[in-house]
């Protein structure tokens, strides 16, 4: 089932959004070599809970953290743990809020310290597709719009797009029909309608589009150990284009 949200609805939505976005904004502050990602998410938890909101990650299908952070070769659903991060690193950060009964769901990819010219241009072009995939949110165009326009962008640069994972739907739960894969034919899938909140969030790779999951059942990794990318907005489709939810207070 596609929801389709109110006035109301996308407000209340937004501001779920806009605590997620303070909270990468917030976080960006603490990353540099020597911290370990637990102590990350426990901050990332606190300034959640001091917003009167939840972190809606926390206990989703089984998920023990706050956050999804995500270092270096893992492209998505790391668990925080002890690894201290290095100079060079660079770690998504996924971040889920729920506040008065409305889901906001927003990533960026993170450079801990200097980072090399071939990790900066996978990022930048990650970032960059994201943006393309957001300018097709548009009442009237396909969900495949959206897709190909990640798909050919990031191709054309030489990197790869993560087939598994896709974007979806979302705001009055966590993970709504319909799915968004970032890659996919033009005017393909189901017709974008105003009203819909899509969670755009390209997964890129350096390498090889393929990936696996460890044995935690969650820790998503590339199959050949390059490096991955993500970011992620939601975004509501409206009668005058799409509008970005997760932007800061």
């Amino acid at each position: 089932m596609i929801y389709i949200k109110n006035e109301k609805q996308i407000a209340a939505i937004e501001q779920s959004n806009i605590i997620v976005a303070d909270s990468l904004k917030f976080i960006e502050k603490l990353i540099e070599p020597g911290v370990d990602t637990k102590f990350l998410n426990a901050e990332i938890e606190s300034f959640i809970l001091s917003k009167k909101a939840r972190p809606a990650f926390k206990g989703l299908y089984g998920f023990p953290a706050a956050a999804c952070i995500s270092v270096n070769d893992v492209v998505v659903h790391g668990i925080p743990n002890n690894r201290r991060l290095l100079e060079g690193d660079i770690l998504g950060i996924d971040i889920g809020v729920e506040l008065n009964g409305y889901y906001g769901d927003g990533a960026k990819t993170f450079y801990v310290g200097q980072v090399s010219p071939e990790v900066r241009q996978l990022c930048e072009a990650t970032k960059t597709s994201l943006e393309l995939g957001i300018e097709q949110c548009r009442a009237g165009n396909r969900i495949g719009d959206i897709s190909h326009a990640i798909q050919s962008y990031v191709e054309k640069k030489g990197y790869s797009v993560v087939r598994e994972l896709v974007g979806h739907g979302v705001g009055i739960k966590p993970h709504e029909e319909p799915q968004v894969p970032n890659y996919g034919r033009k005017n393909s899938g189901p017709r974008i309608k105003a009203g819909m909140v899509l969670a755009i969030e390209p997964m890129i790779n350096m390498g090889t589009y393929e990936v696996f999951t460890e044995d935690d059942e969650w820790t998503v990794r590339t199959a050949d150990g390059k490096p991955s990318a993500h970011f992620e907005h939601s975004v509501a489709v409206t009668e005058d284009g799409p509008l970005i939810l997760t932007h800061t207070s």
